[in-house]
């Protein structure tokens, strides 16, 4: 059988390249075996599923593993405590009959509990005569989760579990382990009619998952050695993996549908070129991660305006999931930790969200940034010159009645608005997110082989004047180029002397800036 890249639902080692999951699985089973419960909450297609499978599978030889899903069950299943529980115990028999007819007679055997606490005896009778201890594994409990029986379900399991380990008087299941998008155990839910919301803790007996879900370089090195293995197309994985890890922090599907588009879509160009083309088809949108941040920021304005301030503005937070829009975004994996802060989880990310907020400004200032091609273009090669001047006098034309605050705040954005259909179908560009502050943004633009590193940076006085030439320059050098740019948002009373864009010699380093001024009023 010839295996493919996955990106839809959970994956199979015999029918799809995978990267090796081990290290994570025996963390994991390190909590099963110390009797925990707990939640894998991860964002859509960050491999729950897959994990939850794995585990399943590795633990059955020591353990009576029964896995459920609550994706597809109907309303009825909600109806009364009765039609919950009935509808338990039909879903863990049809499991047992696929995987453990041995003791698949003796839960049948058992009476059909009408209510939780008869579910709770149900529960305790069958732990009591097993042979093994019982892990049940229960995905997709999103479903479920703004449900109040559910959530007394949960409850019942957690006093089983406290009952257990206060004096052994109550025998349950040994692990629990649910999956799904929410952290069950700090869910905010509407559970009353009077649309009242309030925190509910139903699993507060649920150890922290701390378990990394990411992808590593080398575990995708691993994935592709298999691949070239099979194809020989002559890549070097080591670099592939690394500029994979790169553009996607490791995030399970990006890895995938990067893979699979380089392959079927790209002929298997196998370069960095190719697999930036392949980060393109995603950042377009045609994929459910991006349809969801569509979505997600379309309905919550002000986890819209939080992303907008990391991603154009760069400001920066603490990481601190006390706040409820980090916890959300969190929750989505749109940011991550780094250091302390707030950081956008990947590069792919940080594209769809310029994506985003470019076309929604596009769409409400129609007419304003408009852009012909060809005139940036000179025998094939970019002339990011002229795309300087002629974006400073965009600023100056159109936008000359705005003020510094406007500037401030929509000056990078309309770059970026300006750029991407000069560069679109040929070239691509990415935002350096280690170089990116409230002050400071560095974007790479790559033409036609060519390479361009551009910093936009707001300008206080002569200091930070020379400051933000120093530190372009000194990150050409690093990216070994002999060329920068500074677009400067200037916010000085009176203009600057210097008003047309110009070159100068820093550090080594030939540095083209054009300043734009904002008027303060």
């Amino acid at each position: 059988m010839v295996k493919e890249f996955n990106t839809t639902g959970s994956c199979n080692p015999q029918r799809h390249y995978m990267v090796n999951i081990d290290d994570k699985l025996a963390k994991i089973e390190k909590l099963v075996d110390d009797g925990k419960y707990f939640t894998i909450n991860r964002a859509r297609q960050f491999g729950k599923t897959t994990t939850m499978n794995f585990l399943y599978n590795r633990l059955q030889s020591e353990y009576l593993m029964i896995q459920i899903s609550f994706e597809g069950v109907g309303e009825s299943l909600y109806a009364n405590e009765g039609s919950f529980c009935n509808t338990f115990k039909k879903m863990v028999a049809r499991i047992m009959e696929l995987s453990s007819k041995e003791d698949s007679p003796r839960w049948n055997a058992l009476p059909t509990p009408n209510s939780l606490d008869e579910l709770s005896l149900m529960i305790s009778n069958f732990c009591r005569e097993s042979d093994k201890p019982v892990v049940v594994l229960i995905d997709e409990v999103d479903k479920s989760t703004d449900n109040q029986l559910f959530l007394n379900f949960l409850g019942m399991l957690r006093n089983k579990y406290l009952e257990r380990d206060k004096n052994g008087m109550d025998s349950t299941f040994h692990s629990v382990i649910l999956a799904g998008v929410y952290d069950v155990k700090n869910l905010k839910l509407k559970i009353r009619n009077d649309e009242e919301r309030k925190y509910n803790s139903p699993w507060n007996i649920a150890v922290r998952f701390n378990v990394d879900m990411t992808l590593s370089a080398e575990g995708i090195k691993g994935m592709l050695d298999e691949y070239e293995s099979d194809y020989h197309t002559g890549m070097d994985t080591k670099l592939i993996a690394d500029e994979i890890r790169r553009l996607t922090s490791g995030y399970p599907v990006l890895v995938s549908y990067l893979c699979s588009l380089t392959h079927e879509e790209l002929s298997g160009d196998w370069t960095i070129e190719g697999i930036n083309k392949a980060a393109k088809y995603i950042i377009r949108g045609d994929n459910t991660l991006a349809d969801d941040i569509s979505k997600n920021l379309g309905n919550n304005q002000e986890l819209r305006n939080f992303m907008y301030s990391i991603s154009v503005n760069g400001e920066t937070y603490s990481y601190n999931l006390a706040d409820e829009i980090l916890k959300i975004a969190d929750m989505y994996s749109y940011i991550k930790n780094v250091d302390g802060h707030v950081a956008i989880h990947n590069a792919i990310f940080e594209e769809i969200f310029h994506e985003y907020f470019s076309i929604r400004y596009q769409r409400e200032n129609s007419g304003k940034v408009n852009v012909t091609k060809s005139e940036y273009i000179l025998d094939g090669k970019l002339n990011m010159e002229y795309i300087i001047e002629r974006f400073k006098d965009l600023m100056e034309e159109e936008y000359r009645d705005e003020d510094a605050e406007f500037v401030e705040r929509q000056g990078r954005l309309l770059f970026l608005c300006f750029l991407k259909p000069i560069i679109n179908g040929t070239g691509y560009y990415y935002v350096e997110p280690q170089t990116r502050d409230n002050k400071r943004m560095d974007i790479v633009v790559n033409y036609a082989g060519e390479e361009f590193l551009i910093e936009l940076k707001l300008w206080y006085g002569n200091k930070y004047e020379r400051k933000g030439e120093d530190q372009v320059s000194e990150y050409a050098n690093v990216r070994g180029l002999k060329k920068a740019y500074l677009i400067t948002f200037s916010f000085l009373k009176e203009k600057v002397v210097q008003i047309e864009p110009e070159w100068k010699t820093v550090n080594g380093v030939d540095v083209y800036e054009g300043i734009i001024w904002a008027k303060r009023r």
